[in-house]
């Protein structure tokens, strides 16, 4: 597949849903012309014209070098995986969370942790850690990829290759573990 000749047509008139200066050219059977009219739309989702720029190319490459039978509706097909592209780019970010800055919590709170509280989250980690060893090794990993590392119980049966009510029980016998031990050491 030929390579993108950006001479073929005008940015700015493609952007503007002008004519472009020479017939359309097409790119996996998608006019360019029409692709850059994506790109208005493409930023109200994203709220960035450099993330929208980078959807907009993540899904034409994905579509461009797919292999398989030719697509009937190319232009539909694209629609349909920049919003795949969209989705797996927010579940990603939902997968990170941001760590408070320093500096930030000193000054709201003045003080730092008093060395009971301290002390209190330590034991109370040591007895998660105590709770997590007993697990059987397969329910151990499954809960810590669903609580610690944020996974869906669909992206955890994919990779350990177990059926998803599987992964429920696993996290469920973890989940109720942890309870009894909580209450056996009188929290709420």
């Amino acid at each position: 597949m030929p390579l993108l000749d950006e001479s073929a047509f005008d940015a700015d008139a493609a952007w503007a849903g002008a004519t472009p200066v020479r017939a359309p050219q097409q790119w996996g059977g998608i006019r360019l012309d029409w692709l850059y009219t994506l790109l208005p739309s493409l930023t109200r989702r994203t709220a960035c014209p450099e993330r929208a720029r980078d959807v907009l190319h993540e899904a034409l490459l994905r579509v461009v070098t797919r292999t398989g039978a030719p697509i009937r509706e190319p232009q539909a097909y694209l629609r349909r995986t920049i919003d795949a592209v969209l989705a797996d780019s927010w579940h990603e970010a939902s997968r990170w969370v941001g760590l408070p800055d320093d500096h930030a919590e000193d000054a709201s709170h003045g003080t730092a942790p008093s060395a009971q509280h301290v002390a209190e989250v330590r034991e109370r980690l040591l007895v998660v850690q105590r709770v997590l060893r007993v697990l059987p090794p397969k329910a151990r990993e499954v809960f810590w990829l669903f609580r610690i590392e944020g996974w869906s119980h669909e992206e955890i049966a994919a990779r350990l290759h177990i059926s998803r009510n599987m992964v429920e029980r696993h996290v469920m016998r973890a989940m109720v573990d942890l309870r009894r031990v909580q209450l056996a050491a009188g929290a709420p």
